[in-house]
């Protein structure tokens, strides 16, 4: 099986599982061949955590999930080093950040120390304890989750944490038809009627990386994708509602990540270049946890959304 058909087949069974949140799985794939991590946010019940569990199911890799609560501790992510009375020494206990795929479930109940133990691993791939600094795997993808709806209790997410995100995903309720076959389909899960999904190899998933950086991207797009970015710098001087609206603009690594989705969504959809269309699928996803909003778009209840919808009407497609 191809690279391109065995990813087709398991966005199909993702779809059928993960009913009625197709942007979701579509993001998910995006994250796993762009080689970035994805934040998740929806109200409780909207199969976030079902979605990376199935995803797992469907690729053979190890998968581990961490439920971040305020006692949590950073070695109960990264691991940490246990002493041995038989043999005198200390050994490394590896935690659950060294499997491929990990799920931070609720990762705003956890205190910024535990937040920022997932710095170094999600942006250096690797995880330092002590005087040793160990590897993470060459397949590794962080999916976050965090409920909007309960604020007690909870961390908010500092800056430079959001920013490792490749991308931050809203996920909202299915609707009435979904919602039907949902029921259908646990149902039928319960019995045990649910075929498994032809597991695909890391290797596959590494091999398609590496075909998505070698689609043609021409330098208008670019030019395109880099002015997206800068205009979130430079919005005043570009149009002086969307000045007012922007305190802070996104970094470079936004414009590394729209590039990098862009290309993702572009392969998805069976197409050998990258176009204009793919950057703006993806930039709502990119951008939204990367721009910081003023205090009179917060008082206005200006949502970044709307921010990004104004970004790309003013900026002219290439």
């Amino acid at each position: 099986m191809t690279q391109d058909h065995a990813l087709s087949q398991l966005q199909q069974w993702l779809n059928a599982h993960i009913i009625g949140q197709q942007a979701l799985v579509e993001r998910l794939l995006i994250a796993l061949l762009a080689d970035g991590h994805l934040l998740v946010e929806g109200a409780p019940g909207l199969a976030k955590t079902k979605a990376i569990k199935t995803l797992a199911d469907g690729i053979d890799a190890t998968f581990q999930r961490v439920q971040f609560t305020p006692d949590l501790l950073p070695g109960d992510v990264t691991g940490t080093d246990i002493y041995r009375p038989e043999t005198g020494e200390f050994t490394f206990q590896a935690g659950p950040i060294f499997h491929n795929l990990v799920l931070a479930d609720e990762i705003n109940r956890a205190p910024a120390k535990v937040q920022s133990a997932l710095l170094e691993a999600m942006a250096e791939r690797q995880v330092s304890v002590g005087s040793n600094t160990l590897p993470l795997p060459e397949l590794f993808m962080v999916m976050a989750t965090q409920n909007p709806l309960e604020q007690e209790g909870t961390y908010p997410l500092p800056e430079a944490q959001l920013d490792r995100f490749l991308m931050h995903v809203n996920v909202d309720y299915p609707d009435a038809e979904a919602e039907l076959t949902i029921l259908r389909r646990v149902r039928a899960e319960a019995q045990g009627d649910i075929p498994q999904p032809e597991v695909i190899s890391p290797a596959q998933i590494l091999a398609a990386r590496q075909e998505i950086l070698r689609l043609h991207m021409a330098e208008p797009v670019e030019q395109y994708l880099v002015q997206l970015v800068v205009a979130t710098r430079q919005a005043a001087a570009l149009d002086p509602e969307l000045g007012q609206w922007l305190e802070v603009g996104a970094s470079p690594r936004a414009t590394i990540a729209l590039d990098r989705c862009a290309r993702a969504h572009a392969w998805l959809q069976g197409r050998d270049y990258v176009s204009p269309d793919d950057v703006q699928a993806v930039a709502h996803d990119v951008l939204r946890h990367r721009l910081i909003l003023s205090f009179e778009a917060e008082a206005d209840g200006v949502a970044k959304d709307r921010v990004i919808d104004r970004l790309l009407q003013v900026v002219p497609v290439a």
